[in-house]
């Protein structure tokens, strides 16, 4: 059976030329999304759409494109991408691959003179890592946003505004970013795994079942404040101590009571803040997450009463303010059947495999047939360490041509 390639020359040149726009100087990158380096790497993408004679569009959320348009009125679309924003001094290949990836595809399609009966689009999806808010493009593409949450960003809302400001855009016009989901033939996105799985097993291909659910939420403890050289300890309402006995409780409940979950305390403060006065405010951020629904909704409940009652026993007000709840995500049999297949053809080792971080994959899945594809990262992922092989990533970049051309073919357009 007939194969096709990319050309990973053409590739490797993009995927340099991007790695030095927002350069942290250790191997790293730092393009939060809005910032300066952000809109930079995205006028690079523009220019090298425009260049490669492919349709260029952006949307009211931002979300840039690229397109190869069929001569079918009334065809669908496939859909492959990621997102160029990455994390405070993060990786190269995070997201970016996926684009770059996405793009060459549709170049290579151009090069074999392949006429295909529907559309191909490569998407740069904005603020997937949540400087702002997390999966904001495909949220607004999937009609997934709310109002609320543009309200409420993780970054203040002067701060979305200033950023959209930048970016030339407006509230009001990223909800004009919805399509119709009759218009989306399927979606396919490329990614490291960011975890060590398929290093561990030697295997060259990730196939995607389930991308992960996650909780977050702003806890804030309140106690006293007290002078830290003349109370005495059981005399106090420790705000600080209360936290940090929280935090190993929790670790320690997970690991015991659901296996194979993780949680995260991402960042803490104390208030006053001074190494002679007992905290009398603390406030951290939790996130945990779970592939299956109900251990995801049975660990917050769990994570819940312990927190209500580690405060109790400190003698502590406790206040909850909840942030995202991003459900578990099952992706496609038919786009993993069509990732599968396309390994064969390949002749690489594939594994399926679920995915422990959100992407906007889990959006688009809510709305058409989607499916993900891993390579190996033996590095881990948002640190400037991050790395995957050359041979690896010309390996998915292959998977993710012939898949799209696969699902394309059994769709009988």
């Amino acid at each position: 059976m007939k194969h096709f390639t990319i050309n990973s020359q053409r590739l490797k040149r993009d995927f340099e030329q991007l790695s030095e726009i927002g350069s942290s100087g250790d191997g790293g990158v730092h393009r939060p999304a809005f910032s300066e380096n952000h809109l930079l790497a995205r006028r690079w993408l523009q220019e090298r759409i425009i260049e490669d004679g492919l349709e260029f569009f952006m949307d009211g959320a931002g979300n840039h494109s690229a397109r190869l348009s069929t001569k079918n009125p009334g065809a669908p679309t496939l859909l492959m991408g990621s997102h160029m924003d990455s994390v405070p001094f993060g990786g190269r290949y995070d997201g970016a691959l996926g684009v770059l990836a996405a793009l060459e595809v549709l170049r290579s399609v151009c090069d074999a003179r392949l006429e295909l009966p529907c559309n191909l689009e490569a998407i740069d999806f904005t603020d997937e890592e949540g400087t702002h808010v997390g999966l904001l493009g495909s949220q607004a593409l999937t009609g997934r946003l709310t109002p609320a949450q543009l309200l409420n960003p993780s970054s203040g809302h002067s701060a979305l505004e200033a950023g959209l400001q930048r970016a030339g855009l407006n509230e009001a016009g990223i909800f004009s970013a919805r399509r119709d989901p009759a218009s989306l033939l399927a979606y396919l996105e490329l990614h490291i795994e960011q975890g060590p799985q398929l290093v561990r097993a030697c295997t060259q291909i990730g196939i995607v079942t389930t991308i992960v659910g996650m909780r977050s939420f702003t806890i804030t403890y309140t106690g006293q404040a007290d002078h830290a050289g003349t109370t005495p300890l059981d005399a106090r309402k420790d705000a600080g101590l209360g936290t940090a006995d929280f935090m190993v409780k929790a670790h320690a409940r997970v690991r015991h009571d659901f296996p194979g979950c993780v949680l995260n305390f991402g960042q803490v403060h104390f208030h006053p803040g001074a190494f002679n006065i007992v905290p009398a405010i603390a406030e951290f951020k939790l996130e945990f997450r779970s592939a299956d629904l109900g251990i995801l909704n049975r660990m917050e409940q769990a994570l819940l009463d312990l927190m209500a009652k580690t405060a109790e026993e400190h003698g502590l007000g406790v206040r909850v303010q909840p942030h995202g709840r991003l459900d578990p995500t099952a992706c496609s049999p038919q786009v993993q059947k069509a990732i599968t297949e396309t390994c064969e053809l390949l002749e690489l080792k594939s594994i399926p495999i679920p995915s422990g971080a959100a992407h906007d994959a889990m959006m688009m899945a809510r709305v058409c047939p989607a499916a993900m594809i891993f390579i190996p990262s033996s590095s881990g992922s948002h640190r400037p360490s991050e790395y995957a092989s050359w041979e690896d990533c010309v390996n998915g970049a292959n998977v993710l041509l012939n898949s799209a051309i696969t699902l394309i073919n059994q769709a009988n357009l």
